[in-house]
This record gives C-alpha cells, structure tokens and sequence, in this order.
C-alpha cells in the first residue's frame, strides 16, 4: 500500500466518525433555533465561545508536542506520556480550583442583570467541570491516535456526541412529554424541571464528558507518576509557542462572538449574536473536513518526516486537499437554500450573506493547518506564534473597528481576512525555512475559481439551486480532466 492510500484510509477513519458525529451534532441546531429566542441562543454562543479560548490554555500545546516527541525520542515514550500528560493535568487542577472558588465574581463579569446571575453561576460552574474533564483527556486521546488506535478513538468520540445529543432530546423533548401526560415519575420530574432552561444544554455537555472519561480509563490506567524533568524542559520550550498560536487562532475564532456582545446596544447584542452564532453552523461542514483532516495527519506527519520524499509527499496531500476544500466551499454554497432549513426559524436567515465570507475563511484556515506542518517538524514553533499573533492583531483591531457599523457582517468579513493573511505569510516564510515543493500556480488557481463560481452563485444567480449545482459539476469535470494523469499515478501506486 502506498503513502498515500494509507494516509487517506486513517483520514477516512477519523473523517467518518467526525462526520457522524458532527451531523448529529448539527441535528442539535435546528432543536435550539427551534426552542430557544435568539437572544438566549446568544448566551449559548457566547458560554462556548469563552469555553474554546480556555480550553486551549488547558491544552498548552501539549498535544502536537506529544506526537513530536514521540518521534525525536523513540526509546522514551512512556516518558513522554507521563510529562505530556501531568502537564495537562497540573494546569486543569489550578483552573477548577480557581475557577469553582472565583464562579461569583466571573458570573458577575458575564451578566449585570441581577435576575439571572443565579443561571450564570450555574452555566460557570457546569463549563468549568465540562472544561477540567476535556482538558484532562486531550492526552489519552492523543495516545489512541498516536497508536494507530483510529477505530478506538471514532467510537468513543461518537459515544461522546451521541451521549450530549441524547441527553439534550431527554431534556428538550422526553422530560416534557412525561411530564404532560403524567407518566410515572412525572410528580418528581415537575419538582425540579425548568422548561426551555439553556442550562440543560450544558447539564448534557458534562454528562457527555463524564462518560468520555469513562471510557478513557484503560489509557489513564497506563500512566506513570514519573517525571523527566529534562526532557519536560525541551518539551516545554517546544509547546508554549503551540500554545499562544493556539490561543490566538482562538481568539481569531471566537473573538468576534464575544466582541458583537459587548459592542453592540444591550436591546439587540444577544439577539445579533444568536443570528450569527446560528449561521455559523451551516461552516459546520468544512470545519468536519478540517477537522478530520488533521487527526489523520497530524500524526502521519510527523512519523513521516524522516522519509527521504517526506516533502513531496507533503506537497501532493495539500494539493488534493485544497482540490477538496474548492469543491466543498462551492457545493455548500449552491444548497444554501437547502441548509438554511436547519436553522428552521426564518429570523435566523437574515445573517445568510456572511455564509460565504466564513467559509472562504475556513477554506483558508485549513490550508493554514496544512502549511504550518513546516514549523511544527523543524522544531520553528516560534513562527507559529508569531504568525498566529498577527492573526489575532488583525482580528481584535478590525472588529472592534468593524462591529458597530456592520455588526455580524463586519466579523465575517475580519474572519476571513484573519485567516487569510495567516495563510499567505506561513507559506512565505515556510518555502524560506522550510521549502515543500507546492505546486502554487495550480492551488492558486482552484482557489480563484471557487471564489469566482461562488459569487455567481450567491449574488449574480441569487442562490438557485440548480444554476449553482451546474457551476458546481463543471468544477468537478474539469478538475478531473487536469488531475486524471496524477490521479491514475497515485491509484496505481501500492
């Protein structure tokens, strides 16, 4: 089996688990917008917003510094689990402590309105226990992957999300029933239940990590209580850059979701922020590719760095995945008149015109993954940081400039132009330090022609259907006709 093939069937693995999972996920957004007013989907928005940017602190980088000593050091891989993972641990043990002590005062930071400061310091103290279990399994997760345990990892990750999606239908739809119709225990089902609380959202989210933690015991029990204090040093110099790169592609992430609350008038923030929050879902799908894309790769990378056509093979993957990543941004935006219906309620559409901007920044935000192999194997993380500052700079600045004229809109349009400096400057300085023989003029090229396709698409032929799937299909055919010589190359390959 080439490479390749077996790159793409370790993807396909992580790709169909994500895909599930994210799908059912995704058949949460319809039920929220369905229940929930806008204003109090913003509160969801803006909970997990918070929750993103603190998870990424928890995680401090440790996760690509794993995989990346695990391939330098060989002959000391428990070694590397135990420091990866007591790292990880030490800091989430400092956080729910701090956070379960300090829940009044962040509750009060989050909301001045008296009547619900109760509900905030519920919502904090849920995500902070949602948070410490995240963050504590990051490692054990990373062991899977690293171990080619692929079919491990997709099944516990699918028990996560069937778990979160499961509890949320008990909590939105069953508990209800029961309830009406005086099923048992329906007396002590209306002693304590609350009707359409967004606090059951989180209530399944902790439940959901619970069971993950669970199910994580074999590789928790596999832990050593031992510390390499010189190796922990060169894996810290390594990690801290990973972790402010990763902290600002948060902040570039979800910046905008907390900005847009805090810019705009109290009588319209919450409502904005639930109409974007809402649209943002319907990126949900390339954020899936992405998203698979990167657990099949992240440790494929590195065991193959030592490969004499390492860079090569480097090439040719980005190459297929921005080919992927075109044909993606298209179709998704020729059915918009389709997968608006997932928002189900029509006040939601309004925000539909920044569907494009988002997802030509997650376009762009994926080939940046894809780029930034570059610095993570040549041990450059620095550049990641620097590169992801830039990033984070140009996002606070043009929202908080952007925002009050344009609210929701003015965040897609930094979002996109976030991740698309992010990406232009790390090819640059990767063919510097790093050189991979990309093939520009052809990636270039399926870029331009999907950004072409989707404005006629969207605006020129006003979102039809079958105008939009017609452009869609004669971007297939001719990307099949140019690659069709590489193609059978690779197919041929074993």
């Amino acid at each position: 089996m080439s490479v390749l093939k077996k790159f793409l069937g370790q993807t396909a693995v992580y790709g169909i688990s994500t895909v599930f999972s994210r799908l059912f996920n995704f058949i949460l957004t319809p039920i929220y917008t369905g229940k929930f007013a806008a204003g109090t989907y913003g509160i969801f928005t803006t909970m997990y917003a918070y929750a993103s940017m603190i998870n990424a602190v928890l995680a401090f980088g440790m996760e690509s510094t794993y995989f990346r000593y695990l391939n330098k050091h060989e002959d000391k891989k428990q070694e590397v689990y135990n420091n990866s993972f007591l790292c990880i641990a030490f800091i989430s043990i400092l956080f729910l402590i701090s956070g379960l002590v300090l829940s009044n005062p962040i509750s009060g930071y989050l909301t001045d309105d008296p009547k619900q400061l109760s509900d905030y310091k519920t919502y904090v103290q849920l995500f902070i226990g949602i948070l410490f279990i995240d963050a504590i399994c990051v490692i054990p997760f990373a062991k899977l992957r690293a171990d080619n345990k692929a079919f491990k990892y997709s099944v516990i990750k699918f028990l996560n999300i069937g778990c979160f999606v499961g509890f949320n239908l008990v909590f939105i739809y069953i508990i209800p029933l029961v309830i009406k119709h005086q099923w048992p225990l329906a007396t002590w089902l209306e002693s304590w239940y609350r009707g359409v609380w967004v606090g059951y959202v989180f209530v399944a989210n902790l439940i959901a990590s619970l069971v993950t933690f669970v199910l994580l015991l074999p590789e928790f029990l596999k832990l050593q209580l031992k510390f390499d204090k010189e190796l922990f040093g060169k894996m810290f110099s390594y990690s801290w850059p990973i972790l402010v790169a990763n902290l600002s592609f948060i902040v570039n992430e979800n910046l905008d979701k907390i900005v847009l609350s805090q810019l705009l008038p109290d009588k319209i923030a919450d409502h904005e922020v639930g109409i974007y929050g809402a649209v943002c879902k319907i990126a949900i799908f390339i954020s899936i590719f992405i998203t698979a894309f990167r657990l099949g790769a992240e440790p494929f990378f590195f065991s193959h760095a030592k490969n004499a056509n390492a860079k090569k093979t480097y090439a040719t993957i980005l190459h297929y995945f921005v080919i992927a990543l075109a044909l993606l941004f298209v179709g998704l935006i020729a059915n918009i008149e389709i997968l608006k219906y997932f928002i189900r309620k029509s006040e939601y559409w309004v925000g539909l015109p920044a569907v494009p901007y988002l997802l030509f920044g997650y376009v762009c935000l994926g080939v940046y993954m894809n780029l930034s192999i570059w610095y993570r194997l040549s041990d450059q993380t620095r550049f990641g940081l620097y590169i992801s500052i830039v990033g984070a700079v140009i996002t606070i600045v043009m929202n908080f400039v952007l925002i009050p004229r344009y609210s929701y809109m003015g965040s897609a349009w930094v979002s996109m132009l976030a991740y698309f400096v992010m990406m232009v400057i790390s090819y640059v300085l990767g063919q510097k330090y790093y050189p991979i023989p990309y093939d520009l003029k052809r990636i270039i090229a399926y870029l331009l022609v999907s950004v072409v396709l989707v404005v006629l698409s969207f605006w020129v032929f006003n979102r039809n259907i079958y105008i939009g799937n017609a452009l869609l299909l004669s971007f297939l055919a001719a990307i099949i006709y140019f690659e069709k010589d590489q193609l059978k190359l690779i197919l041929k390959k074993r």
